[in-house]
């Protein structure tokens, strides 16, 4: 059987297309290839960025957070200790020597009382000291302040406390503690917080609950920063959930990969 030469002609044809065509597919799958490798780094960038900025955020607001919490407490406690020991001294009778010993020794024991209480204040003025007792010891330390007004019921059960140590992790989600805190502190009108802390199956669940007025969800969720609470639960692989029903208070929990 013989071919003929329109035969070859069209075969030759055939072979130099695909030849040709199989360097131009691979150039352009290659090229396809590069754009979208370069746009996944400029991606991965962007989020480290994003991340780098977020943390350093989170970290002047925890600064801030705290600069507030020394302020409150040297007016309220520091101010109140140190304005009883005036009034205790002032009011020493010397010639009545064993009424006087008794307020002297008061007054001592209120000098040293304030001497600790600003000595606590000035650790936490020095950077990270706050988050350098870990995120289990610093909501501890958070709690130990709210729970000084005498206004809230404070339960705080800890099942977290071999955590290991993520430091850019813990300094975000104290953050988000701080900032559920103190919405609850603000809005809530509660006299009652519930804080739990657990670790399970590499999972951290923090969860803060209130017996204040609830609110509507749908209304209140952007005015108390519920959006934001949730992209930065996000941006460390975690999430948010919140349940509220007026009048019955409200529910946040916060999952974490850890």
């Amino acid at each position: 059987m013989q071919i003929s030469s329109k035969e070859i002609f069209f075969l030759i044809s055939i072979i130099t297309i695909i030849f040709l065509t199989i360097p131009l597919f691979l150039i352009a799958y290659i090229r396809l290839y590069n754009r979208r490798k370069d746009k996944h780094a400029e991606e991965k960038r962007n989020l480290k960025s994003a991340f780098e900025n977020e943390l350093l955020k989170s970290q002047m607001e925890v600064q801030e957070q705290t600069l507030k919490t020394v302020a409150y407490d040297l007016h309220d406690n520091i101010g109140q200790i140190l304005g009883l020991t005036v009034v205790t001294l002032s009011s020493i009778d010397l010639e009545n020597r064993e009424k006087a010993a008794e307020k002297i020794s008061a007054a001592e024991e209120l000098t040293k009382r304030s001497i600790k209480a600003i000595r606590a204040l000035s650790r936490l003025l020095h950077g990270e000291e706050l988050l350098s007792r870990g995120l289990t010891g610093a909501i501890a330390f958070e709690l130990d302040w709210v729970e000084k007004s005498g206004l809230f019921t404070i339960s705080y059960l800890n099942n977290a406390k071999d955590l290991p140590s993520h430091p850019e992790k813990e300094t975000i989600i104290f953050r988000l503690f701080q900032e559920i805190l103190n919405n609850i502190l603000k809005h809530a009108k509660a006299t009652e917080i519930s804080i739990k802390l657990a670790l399970s199956h590499h999972i951290l669940t923090l969860s803060l609950e209130d017996n204040g007025i609830g609110f509507e969800i749908n209304q209140q969720y952007e005015g108390m920063g519920l959006h934001n609470i949730q992209k930065r639960a996000a941006m460390i692989g975690g999430k948010a959930e919140l349940s509220s029903i007026p009048g019955s208070g409200t529910k946040i929990v916060i999952t974490i990969p850890y």
